[in-house]
């Protein structure tokens, strides 16, 4: 994908920690796939604890050139990284301040998409504090977003995708984000069509998953023609979204998910079931929004 400037790089979020390297990995790994520049950024804000009381906190001048030493040093460290792991990836670097959720959404303007770890925090931790990016950045971000997960899941072979499907918008877009990770790596493509009733017995389950099928086959149509060599498996599956599609994408490359999409998932937004999928989803997961 080409913007005003040439081609839209992958955006990835570079964490201080040298023992954290899934993420931008995954991004490098990515980008050489894809032949698409990398754009490192690191992102921090403004001194907030860490003194005792009574301590004598440094100038701020002081506090700044020693805070911007630091972030130099995490992204010439990440860029060595890159360098050694795909020496064709062209790199670009950014240091920014402010908060990186809204640092890599105002660069995921321009992306083809943005790279995050993720670290499994608890639930309120993730909604009420800034230490997550992934939350914040997939609701706004108006590129795909891959949150990668530290520790390395363990995939299987053969090696394959899972993509949600809901008959919305938002899951065709998943679905061709999907096709064309499967299609880069060689992968099978499995789409599910997770129907969750309302009530037992309160619809003809018969004739609601006949028409479960019908949504999947349609929104699947005509991919297959463009990636031929993508083995798709495509299958309607009852149970609770976010539980079926993360224990099938337990040992799976990666997991493709619309957002804000309201379909299929009988009485739930989609965006709820991308938010449970990242909260407990063990391999990638790429939130896409409608293009």
């Amino acid at each position: 994908m080409d913007g005003a400037h040439g081609p839209r790089p992958i955006v990835v979020g570079v964490d201080p920690d040298t023992s954290k390297r899934l993420a931008l990995a995954w991004a490098a790994d990515e980008a050489d796939r894809r032949g698409l520049p990398l754009r490192l950024v690191h992102a921090h804000g403004v001194p907030t604890g860490g003194y005792r009381t009574g301590e004598v906190r440094p100038s701020w001048e002081e506090w700044n050139r020693a805070l911007h030493h630091a972030a130099d040093q995490v992204l010439e460290q990440a860029v060595g990284f890159v360098e050694s792991r795909r020496p064709a990836v062209e790199v670009s670097t950014l240091l920014a301040e402010g908060e990186p959720a809204w640092v890599l959404r105002e660069e995921a303007q321009n992306a083809s998409m943005v790279v995050v770890g993720s670290w499994h925090l608890s639930a309120r931790r993730q909604l009420f504090t800034s230490a997550s990016v992934a939350l914040p950045l997939t609701a706004h971000s108006p590129c795909p977003v891959a949150v990668v997960p530290e520790p390395e899941h363990t995939s299987q072979q053969p090696a394959y995708f899972v993509v949600g499907v809901d008959g919305s918008p938002h899951s065709a877009a998943a679905v061709d984000v999907a096709f064309e990770e499967a299609a880069l790596r060689g992968a099978l493509l499995r789409a599910l069509y997770v129907w969750h009733p309302p009530h037992p017995g309160a619809l003809d389950e018969e004739a609601a998953v006949r028409e479960c099928r019908r949504v999947l086959s349609e929104t699947v149509a005509g991919r297959t023609a463009t990636h031929p060599e993508v083995e798709l498996r495509h299958e309607v599956v009852l149970g609770h979204p976010v539980q079926v599609l993360t224990e099938a994408a337990e040992h799976a490359l990666g997991l493709v998910v619309g957002t804000r999409g309201h379909g299929g998932f009988t009485g739930m937004l989609l965006g709820s079931v991308s938010q449970g999928v990242l909260h407990h989803a063990r391999c990638p997961v790429i939130t896409v929004p409608t293009q």
